[in-house]
């Protein structure tokens, strides 16, 4: 693994201790503007101003937490640290579940995980937990912060998900109750052959980030001096809904048009070579 390790652990299974290497396992490639001034295009700062609108002093702002209209507590740096957990280098498995018991709402953020000088153990946690089809919830602590995640396999490696805190996650159940009568036999036969139209291979290139891409292509031609005409991409407008077999048996015959547009480029291009 050519990539640069953002931190080292052991992944701590009963009496088992693997030494491991954590890895970003996403990347982000959002955009990040400056704020300029419109005139001499001069990067701009952020200063900090009281309720009258005065700016405070470098070093005069401190923490505080909202208790009642108009009160706030104040927190210390020296509070808050006391209350930091303890450092640790311990992935600890609490206990090994069924990938099912474990909704996609509780994942939150990927890591790689890549062994660090025990190939061997490393490779047979990989092994035991695709053997039995598990995944391990885990806790640890990493730069004054503890979480807890799912370790999993992919390939033959292990990857670490972050998972978000249980106040942070909201149940369906807090949401309405489905309203209106239930999907016929017919209905349901055709979402069936709709969503059988639709079945083929997960293709990861398809995910593309196409807003970025186009802010970067403009900055470079400004950059550039090229004179950049953009144009507005305009909503469609909505039109009344058909009934719910209607729209299905449009979707089944919009499919089956591309398929046979595509077997015909295809036939084409054969022919052509």
């Amino acid at each position: 693994m050519s990539a640069r390790a953002m931190w080292k652990a052991e992944v701590a299974l009963g009496k088992l201790k693997v030494p491991v290497k954590l890895y970003a396992a996403v990347q982000e490639r959002a955009v990040h503007f400056r704020l300029l001034d419109e005139q001499t295009h001069a990067p701009v700062r952020q200063q900090l101003i009281d309720a009258e609108g005065e700016p405070l002093a470098e070093g005069t702002a401190v923490k505080g937490l909202q208790v009642d209209e108009g009160l706030y507590v104040v927190v210390t740096p020296e509070e808050l640290a006391a209350l930091a957990p303890e450092e640790s280098r311990t992935i600890e498995i609490e206990r090994c579940v069924a990938p099912s018991e474990v909704a996609e709402v509780w994942y939150d953020r990927p890591y790689w995980l890549g062994p660090d000088g025990d190939d061997e153990g490393y490779f047979a946690l990989v092994w035991a937990l695709a053997e039995e089809g598990r995944i391990g919830i885990a806790h640890w602590t990493m730069r004054k912060q503890r979480y807890h995640g799912a370790l999993r396999v992919n390939g033959s490696h292990l990857m670490l998900v972050r998972m978000r805190h249980a106040e942070d996650v909201a149940p369906a159940t807090e949401l309405a109750a489905p309203t209106g009568r239930a999907a016929d036999a017919r209905e349901i036969a055709l979402a069936e052959q709709l969503v059988t139209a639709l079945m083929g291979p997960f293709e990861p290139s398809e995910l593309e980030g196409t807003y970025h891409d186009r802010v970067r292509e403009l900055v470079e031609a400004k950059a550039a001096g090229k004179v950049v005409r953009l144009k507005t991409a305009k909503a469609k407008r909505a039109t009344k809904a058909a009934s719910l077999a209607g729209v299905l048996e449009k979707s089944l015959e919009a499919i089956s048009s591309e398929g046979r547009g595509a077997r015909s480029r295809s036939a084409t291009t054969k022919k052509a070579g």
